[in-house]
């Protein structure tokens, strides 16, 4: 539709997701200061809105909760529990832990579905088995094919449990396509590589995600109360082995 762009879409096993802009949207005022006090310069700026469409073809995805807008089709849906086979404390627990809900709806037959739109972005990607698999920001599961899994990965680093992002992170494995969301586009997203022998160090508000196979420890930047405090950086992901992480650092640029 005239009002909609496709912006990205990826493809594997009877399911295609697609991330569409809306191509013009009111604009929004934004007060920047002017050096003199009490004095604001305004701009207009255009908002970001993005939709993810979902096409299935004799396949099943499952999407979080309350994100559908639309779909048509013949298609089935069904609630069901991520990490069935815990009981309802444990899912609970790991649900308030992660901030990702304890449940997902599943879509299954052929069909199209709109998800609703939203001011953050999108990121689509694919797995390829279990050594593809992802830890996640908290909150940045979206949508995913039905045969990759949504469970709770544990930190067991002691000092990560006073790091603010807690020792509880969403982990995905399985193979098919996946989105997430993420607070800035694709193309302000860096991958870094992590190599044998050397270390990685990430502060927690930038990461968006990484190998689930790195070694991951969560704590202050230097060793020291003092010196920890000194240095401004609070806690950190330090990481080692081999893999990627996905970092926004953009992110808090307003």
């Amino acid at each position: 539709m005239a009002f909609r762009q496709m912006i990205q879409e990826e493809s594997r096993g009877g399911v295609t997701m697609r991330v569409h802009r809306y191509v013009e949207k009111k604009m929004v005022a934004r007060g920047l200061p002017t050096g003199v006090e009490g004095q604001m310069h305004y701009i207009a700026e255009p908002t970001d809105v993005h939709q993810l469409e979902i096409e299935i073809s004799n396949a099943a995805v499952l999407i979080e909760p309350g994100a559908l807008q639309y779909s048509y089709g013949n298609l089935s849906a069904e609630v069901v529990r991520h990490e069935a086979n815990k009981g309802f404390f444990a899912r609970a627990a790991a649900s308030a832990a992660t901030g990702e809900s304890a449940h997902a709806t599943r879509y299954s037959g052929s069909g199209t579905i709109w998800c609703e739109p939203v001011r953050r972005h999108f990121v689509l990607a694919t797995m390829d088995g279990p050594q593809d698999a992802l830890l996640l920001d908290d909150r940045a599961f979206y949508a995913c094919a039905a045969e990759i899994s949504l469970t709770t990965h544990m930190h067991k680093s002691i000092s990560g449990m006073f790091s603010g992002n807690g020792l509880a992170q969403p982990k995905i494995t399985g193979s098919g396509v996946f989105a997430v969301e993420s607070p800035v586009p694709v193309h302000e997203i860096d991958e870094v590589p992590v190599r044998p022998g050397e270390e990685v160090v990430v502060d927690g508000d930038f990461m968006l995600m990484y190998s689930a196979s790195l070694e991951v420890t969560i704590g202050p930047l230097v060793q020291g109360l003092r010196s920890a405090m000194r240095s401004g950086e609070g806690f950190v992901y330090k990481m080692r082995g081999s893999g990627s992480v996905w970092v926004t650092p953009s992110a808090r640029i307003a």
